[in-house]
């Protein structure tokens, strides 16, 4: 008996009726335009930037981990993702559009645990941490006298910069990096209160460029700065 074939295609309604005459509301040849204003081209660079450059940190961090990288390569390569992220956010319109690291990363989904601890330190591992090197007794004298120098004239740096009260995170991060890379030329030792000196470069790390700290803050940045200096000159005895 005859069996009627399946249709190859779905059937519709009688009432429908195919006509050529469909169009598409925009053309398919015309470029579609995210944004409508160059600062808005901006904003939205400076965020695809700092997407990108979280990204390339915690592959870096990844790398570094493996021992696939140079601790030289390493260091200059994250110091410079480092200030470029603080850069784009030293823009007003872009920090308030980033919001803060957690808010950023759920909102595009990132897994990056390396970096998001990197970038709450602010700091290449190879400065947070010293590498083995001799110590200043064992260097030549003109080599140890310099780096003791330095350091000591970091911390004086420091001292004065809070005593003249310029307590914005812009003023006192730089000379805190300053302070624990020489402080890490002259010894690998966890000097007493060495890691008030990285603590306080997390706190710093997770404010605005041009906010300060408070009255109470500074007392307690000169109160702990002193421990570790005393901790850095009695390492040295």
């Amino acid at each position: 008996m005859y069996q009627e074939r399946p249709l190859a295609y779905a059937p519709t309604p009688y009432s429908y009726t195919p006509t050529s005459t469909l169009s598409a509301t925009i053309s398919l040849d015309e470029e579609v335009k995210l944004t409508n204003t160059s600062a808005e081209r901006d904003l939205y660079e400076s965020l695809a930037e700092i997407y990108s450059i979280i990204v390339t940190l915690d592959a870096l961090e990844k790398a570094y981990l493996k021992d696939s990288i140079s601790e030289s390569d390493y260091t200059d390569t994250c110091s410079r993702l480092l200030k470029q992220y603080r850069s784009n956010l030293a823009d007003d319109n872009v920090s308030r559009a980033f919001g803060n690291l957690d808010r950023f990363k759920a909102e595009w989904g990132m897994e990056v645990p390396r970096a998001t601890e990197r970038l709450r330190i602010g700091l290449p591992a190879t400065i947070e941490s010293a590498p083995a090197r001799p110590s200043a007794q064992s260097l030549g004298t003109g080599a140890a006298a310099t780096h003791i120098v330095t350091a000591s004239e970091n911390f004086i740096t420091l001292f004065d910069a809070i005593k003249m009260n310029m307590l914005s995170k812009d003023t006192l991060h730089p000379i805190l990096v300053e302070t624990i890379q020489a402080v890490n030329k002259v010894t690998d030792r966890d000097f007493d209160n060495k890691g008030k000196i990285i603590q306080w470069l997390i706190t710093l790390n997770q404010m605005r460029a041009a906010e300060e700290l408070s009255p109470e803050q500074a007392r307690d940045l000169q109160f702990d700065m002193n421990q570790a200096y005393d901790g850095f000159k009695a390492v040295l005895e």
